[in-house]
């Protein structure tokens, strides 16, 4: 078997996600449509393909622990020039997405790794684009806001075309695979989700 490589994240829901995404595409980052819009928890890590059903239980597990908690959205935020992303900012949820993504990066756990930067929750809306595209970015969502109750986070998988296609919903107090988020403006079909 091979190596797959996986991220876990919060997606964030329509209408919002939709809106974000295509501003991210308006502003020039040609990686929009293929980047579900959505707050990390685990960044892109390789894996092996067999270790699949253990992560999968893992953050199952991780899920049944945690009970859903309201996310804000208010206002724009950099981290350039360390490096070139401008995002969306939490107002609202900040511990407990901290909580959760140290959990799941367990370092008993199948996710274990360590992180390039200091984790710090955000959604982004633009990277690695023109300056002028990042200014833009900056001001034109400054004034940005949404809201809505967190009820699960997800389990992606980047395919070899580079695009990341959500495998499973994880539901906060239960832990069980729910039923994918429908996908986003030019985003691909979600694979299917178990029932079960």
């Amino acid at each position: 078997m091979g190596t797959v490589t996986l991220g876990v994240s919060i997606a964030v829901p329509e209408p919002y996600g939709s809106l974000l995404q295509e501003r991210r595409a308006g502003f020039g980052d040609p990686a929009a449509y293929g980047i579900p819009t959505h707050v990390t928890l685990v960044p892109p890590t390789e894996v092996a393909e067999e270790r699949l059903p253990e992560i999968e239980a893992h953050l199952a597990g991780v899920a049944a622990d945690h009970q859903p908690f309201p996310v804000r959205l208010k206002g724009t935020g950099t981290f350039r020039p360390l490096s070139p992303v401008v995002f969306v900012k939490l107002k609202e949820g900040v511990p407990l997405c901290n909580r959760l993504q140290h959990r799941i990066r367990d370092e008993a756990g199948p996710l274990a790794r360590e992180l390039q930067f200091p984790y710090h929750p955000h959604v982004t809306v633009a990277h690695g684009i023109s300056e002028e595209g990042m200014d833009r970015a900056f001001e034109e969502l400054a004034g940005y806001e949404a809201a809505w109750t967190c009820r699960s986070f997800a389990l992606y998988e980047q395919g070899s075309d580079g695009v990341w296609r959500k495998l499973y919903d994880y539901e906060f107090g239960s832990g069980r695979p729910i039923s994918a988020v429908p996908a986003q403006g030019g985003s691909p079909v979600d694979t299917p989700t178990p029932t079960a």
